[in-house]
């Protein structure tokens, strides 16, 4: 579980050290905030297409082996992101970076597989919420540095972090047996048949689609509008993950809540924070305060609803749980990508109400969503 959980946290943070530093990525080489926006989209983008096609690969292989190899490409990647060269260079490197973050992904079906059915999502829960601490730790580190090393070195720190954890995954890391002998083409063939089989892994993963376009629209977009708005820097709009952190307090907590009452009542307070947190930004002009408002209603809401949903997920199919918590994954960040390019857009073209009014939809829909599934009495 430490493993795990340091892992989570480390690799978690490599595609968020960016929110706070957009900006600072415009200025130094003279792009507009949509053209800085497209190293967001691009690294959520990485993530998505690394989690489907290569996070299956856990039901046919060695879990351990996968995860080190992805380990490697990645410490790779976030130095051609420290040295680049211009802000295509960037975003090129952050797609790489995206695409081998994907290993904690591994991590979570394997802390599945080995969990007692009861405490699972008490488990799920735990590397869940070190998975947060460690985005909260790439927001405010990303501030900072740049704010007084540069944004440059707060690759290096990150690929030198890697590297040191690499030796103690080598050395403990369980390994996993085979679930599958479908063949590649099979195994991503697979993932398409049991999203039509199972109404249960549709529901989750696109809620958490439509979730993900609030969340990655916010992070993609906060800097510059900070920027915009209130003359915030790269250290000031840092310190918003601190309220954005405010999810961290209920990740275990709705693990808990999952295991005894059922998914479905945490997931619906969770999609009704969301919609919450769009209210308040939409007040963000008038006060910074109605922002740190809804930086901690939307990480309280999206934490709570994707640790149930993914406990969920992962207790339908033991035989394909890698599978399962690739579309769930592929649902969470092309949500993101989905949500930065469409924030970063309207942003630019439209101002900050427009991104608020895009969230706003995909909130209300991802609750009529839930609300259609509702279980019949004494069905949790």
């Amino acid at each position: 579980m430490v493993l795990f959980t340091v892992s989570a946290f480390a690799g978690a943070g490599t595609i968020h050290y960016q929110t706070p530093m957009l900006a600072a990525f415009a200025a130094e080489f003279g792009a507009d905030p949509a053209a800085a926006g497209w190293v967001a989209t691009l690294s959520f983008g990485g993530f998505l297409l690394g989690t489907i096609f290569f996070v299956p690969l856990g039901d046919r292989f060695d879990k351990r082996r996968l995860i080190l190899a992805e380990l490697s490409v990645l410490i790779v990647a976030l130095l051609a992101m420290a040295a680049a060269p211009s802000l295509a260079m960037l975003a090129g490197a952050a797609f790489a970076v995206g695409v081998s973050a994907s290993f904690p992904q591994l991590m979570i079906p394997l802390a599945a597989e080995l969990a007692p059915p009861e405490s699972r999502g008490r488990v799920l829960g735990t590397i869940l919420a070190c998975l947060f601490l460690g985005i909260l730790f790439a927001r405010l580190a990303g501030g900072f540095a740049a704010s007084y090393i540069g944004w440059r070195w707060v690759y290096v720190i990150a690929a030198a972090m890697l590297a040191t954890l690499a030796p103690a995954l080598l050395l403990r890391l369980p390994h996993s047996r085979p679930r599958t002998q479908l063949g590649y083409g099979e195994l991503i063939a697979s993932l398409f048949a049991l999203l039509r089989a199972n109404a249960t892994l549709r529901r989750a993963s696109g809620i958490q689609f439509l979730l993900g376009i609030s969340y990655g629209g916010f992070w993609a977009t906060a800097a510059l509008m900070l920027a915009q708005l209130h003359g915030f820097g790269p250290a000031q709009t840092g310190m918003m993950a601190i309220p954005g952190a405010a999810g961290l307090l209920l990740a275990r907590p709705a693990g808990r809540w999952t295991d005894r009452y059922g998914a479905f009542p945490v997931v619906t307070v969770g999609v009704a924070l969301v919609l919450a947190a769009y209210v308040a930004f939409g007040f963000a002009a008038l006060s910074t305060g109605a922002v740190i408002a809804g930086a901690i209603l939307l990480d309280c809401g999206l934490r709570a609803a994707l640790v149930a949903n993914q406990t969920l997920i992962t207790s339908v199919a033991p035989d394909a749980r890698s599978r399962f918590n690739t579309v769930f994954g592929a649902h969470i960040w092309g949500g993101n990508a989905t949500g930065a390019f469409l924030a970063s857009t309207a942003l630019a073209h439209s101002g900050w109400l427009a991104v608020c009014a895009i969230a706003v939809s995909a909130s209300c829909l991802a609750l009529l969503v839930q609300w259609r599934s509702r279980p019949a009495p004494g069905v949790s």
